[in-house]
């Protein structure tokens, strides 16, 4: 068994594993705007409202929840990690593909089967996801990890940057609903190449089994565990509770359409590139808690600009400043988390980040939703939400709960 603090046997595999992991997000990435950018337009043309929205996120994200509770289970039924994602990677795959199929319902069941589009898949990506996370810290080493989530980040982003352009002038440009359904078609074809990518992922390090002779210990009895559970939650609640209230206000109160989306997501992504080509050294100067800290802040600010502006173009700023500080956040929650656990056990710990992240990305949409629902304006639920994110920015760097002990291999910026 190979030492899991030990520098790894197979470095031209782990180089290879860089690679394909790259390319894995950045095909992902090509295919994601056909769910994450546009869905919400589809739903909104469909006449969806708040809660509808609402519950294109949050479903998918309890249901992963629920079934991320089996990944373990799966994991032993294959003699290897990548053999054990296939099928549940290509299920995951399906929410770009099921959407296509709306316009073959009746109207008024097309909201209620894009939930479900983007729902049922949810079940295998619960799976996937986790044990993606640990085909991840298999392929490649600690010290290796937080230079992989920042060159996955940046090249996801460029992705998403080209696919927003391409589907956005591909649906100002054809005859709807067929433009959609088209556009869903192709993002499921180049999902597939994101997982051939993940096929050709090697392990050059073997997962340490737990010493069943000991009494197991609890994920909850991890010295300062509260402190990191309240950080993973609180951050990605508070940055999801008013994500499906934003396309509400561009396009239903400021006008906006399919090539202004296009826009303000090419300024996100922009931004979002550049800052993550960053993350590595910001973490390396301030550490994790307070890069973290800051995103959030800078989320925080990006709300405000949208709820209190009336000029669609003064919204780009928001993009922008949105997606630069929360990819600064997202790869320092991730980084802390791969800090503050051990590697005795990947695929229990990858359940369990995988688990919290679900949990929050359920309950933020639901409470932004619910309180767009009420007699409250946009306006008064997105400053509500940017006061929420303004003031976890704030808490993020106290150990309210005790600091978590760092693991025996930390995760040194490269």
């Amino acid at each position: 068994m190979v030492d899991s603090i030990s520098p790894p046997t197979n470095l031209p595999q782990e180089r290879r594993n860089f690679t394909h992991l790259v390319w894995d997000i950045a095909w992902f990435g090509v295919a994601m705007p056909a769910t994450s950018r546009f869905l919400s337009v589809y739903a909104i043309r469909l006449g969806a409202d708040a809660m509808v929205l609402g519950w294109l996120t949050a479903l998918p994200a309890i249901l992963a929840l629920l079934s991320s509770a089996f990944a373990a289970n799966w994991r032993r039924r294959f003699p290897s990690t990548v053999k054990a994602q296939v099928w549940p990677g290509l299920g995951f795959r399906l929410m770009f593909l099921l959407p296509a199929l709306t316009p073959f319902f009746p109207a008024d069941w097309q909201p209620l089967w894009l939930i479900l589009a983007v729902s049922i898949p949810a079940l295998p990506q619960g799976i996937s996801a986790v044990i993606f996370l640990v085909l991840m810290r298999e392929g490649v080493t600690g010290t290796r990890l937080t230079a992989l989530l920042s060159r996955r980040m940046m090249a996801f982003n460029i992705a998403v940057l080209i696919g927003t352009l391409g589907f956005g002038f591909w649906l100002e440009e054809v005859t709807f609903p067929i433009n959609y359904q088209i556009m869903f078609v192709v993002a499921f074809g180049v999902s597939l190449i994101s997982l051939w990518n993940v096929g050709q992922v090697r392990s050059v390090k073997l997962e340490t089994l737990p010493d069943t002779t000991q009494p197991r210990e609890h994920f909850w009895q991890l010295p300062g565990f509260q402190s990191l559970a309240f950080i993973l939650v609180m951050n990605y609640v508070a940055f999801f509770a008013i994500i499906p209230i934003i396309p509400l206000r561009l396009v239903d109160e400021l006008g906006a359409d399919e090539a202004f989306m296009s826009i303000f997501a090419v300024f996100e992504l922009i931004s979002a590139a550049l800052i993550a080509m960053l993350t590595n050294r910001i973490i390396e100067r301030i550490g994790t808690r307070l890069t973290i800290a800051l995103g959030m802040i800078g989320t925080g600010l990006a709300a405000i600009i949208l709820g209190l502006t009336s000029d669609l173009y003064v919204t780009l700023i928001a993009a922008a400043l949105s997606g630069g500080t929360w990819t600064m956040a997202a790869i320092g929650l991730f980084a802390y988390f791969n800090e503050a656990t051990p590697e005795d056990n990947l695929t229990r710990y990858s359940t369990l980040y995988n688990q919290i992240v679900s949990l929050s990305v359920f309950v933020g949409p639901m409470l932004g939703s619910k309180l767009a629902d009420t007699s409250l304006s946009l306006t008064t639920v997105l400053l509500m939400g940017a006061g929420l994110r303004l003031l976890v920015g704030v808490l993020t760097p106290y150990d309210l709960f005790g600091r978590p002990k760092r693991s025996k291999r930390s995760v040194p910026v490269t």
